[in-house]
């Protein structure tokens, strides 16, 4: 990259992560990306409510091209001393989506800059909401819209080498979605708990389920993890009358999470009706399987062998899910991962911020695919 344009997209990710803003509350967010766009390039902006993509015409003759970034921030406090700290009180950029945006924009100052030989019709997707779930769905619609033949995203990873590549052949990140499963029995008084429907019972009979349903056998990972269990008010006169177990299904194959969502219904129905309790159900933070398209993930390895970047193949999926797999369920494409150094900070911690040394790497590799996608044929 142009040295200026490296500082102004160092910049911007600076000013991205002082206004920190959780999923589907992107608005400063989108609007900072949208001005900065509009000040610094030419390419055409299209707002789509709480989401927008810039496009830059191709030359009519290569395949049409989408780059995707995510704009959502984390209910995690920022503890760590920075000139650009999150201005919101709880709310922060613990998983890099400030770095994703800003080098997404990175990458509209290149291609505003080059000739339109051998560059395709190239989508710039701006996405909120991706760390519940709610915003991947949506955005993927575009690549339907206007025919777009592969799309691209990227990843910062910690564990791995700085500016390192890092991919996965076929599925490189799991399905998984939030189960609540609610029990309405009767309160009664401590003393007579005879008198009243104790949800408890039923509650611990489902986790004894829970952790043998998940001993297998099945084809791939199937996890099912308890993030939350409550049952009554901890009053040591009254017996429980009300339970909830909040939990997190995650697969490598959505049909087998499909199955464990099923047979987990069934039980605590089963259980329901035996202790006379009333069960409902609600899911919520649905991600996708995310599989990479072997030819797409073979054009992200030439990107990183032209640049001199090391490629490392991950043996293990990453077990984090990712709603890209909503737009590899529209046509081909893939995920790839920058290594922001082995002994980084994690992703979703507060000693984390986003390594703004693998800002250039990112833009970089998503310009070597433009042009890689840009002299390929329908």
């Amino acid at each position: 990259m142009r040295k200026e344009n490296l500082k102004k997209i160092t910049e911007l990710r600076h000013n991205l992560h002082a206004h920190a803003e959780l999923s589907l509350h992107e608005n400063w967010t989108k609007q900072c990306l949208m001005d900065f766009l509009a000040e610094n390039t030419s390419l055409e902006i299209v707002d789509r409510g709480n989401w927008f993509y810039a496009l830059r015409e191709g030359n009519g003759a290569g395949r049409r091209i989408a780059f995707r970034a995510d704009m959502d921030a984390l209910p995690i406090p920022e503890t760590i001393a920075l000139p650009y700290a999150s201005c919101h009180a709880g709310v922060a950029h613990k998983c890099g989506h400030d770095g994703h945006s800003a080098a997404l924009a990175g990458l509209a100052l290149e291609l505003d800059e080059a000739g339109r030989e051998n560059l395709p019709a190239i989508f710039l997707i701006f996405q909120p909401g991706e760390e519940i779930g709610a915003g991947g769905e949506g955005c993927s619609r575009l690549l339907t819209e206007e025919n777009i033949d592969e799309v691209y995203a990227f990843h910062n990873l910690s564990g791995y080498p700085a500016g390192s590549i890092v991919v996965r052949d076929g599925l490189s990140q799991p399905a998984s979605k939030g189960l609540t499963i609610r029990f309405q029995g009767k309160t009664s008084h401590a003393s007579y708990p005879e008198e009243g429907r104790n949800p408890a019972f039923a509650m611990a009979e489902l986790v004894d389920f829970i952790r043998r349903e998940g001993e297998g056998p099945h084809r791939g990972m199937v996890l099912c993890t308890i993030v939350g269990m409550n049952c009554g008010n901890g009053d040591f006169g009254i017996s429980a009358g009300d339970g909830k177990l909040s939990l997190t299904l995650r697969a490598e194959n959505e049909e087998e999470m499909d199955h464990l969502q099923a047979a987990l219904e069934d039980k605590a129905g089963a259980v329901g009706r035996r202790d006379g309790l009333a069960v409902t159900f609600s899911q919520s933070d649905y991600f996708p399987e995310t599989r990479n398209h072997p030819k797409c993930l073979k054009k992200v390895e030439a990107a990183a062998e032209r640049l001199g970047r090391p490629v490392i193949h991950m043996e293990e999926l990453w077990r984090a899910s990712e709603d890209f797999g909503w737009y590899l369920k529209r046509c081909p494409g893939a995920i790839f991962y920058i290594g922001n150094g082995e002994n980084y900070p994690a992703l979703h911690t507060t000693d984390y911020d986003f390594n703004d040394g693998i800002l250039e790497t990112a833009v970089d590799m998503f310009w070597q695919l433009a042009i890689s996608s840009g002299i390929s044929q329908k």
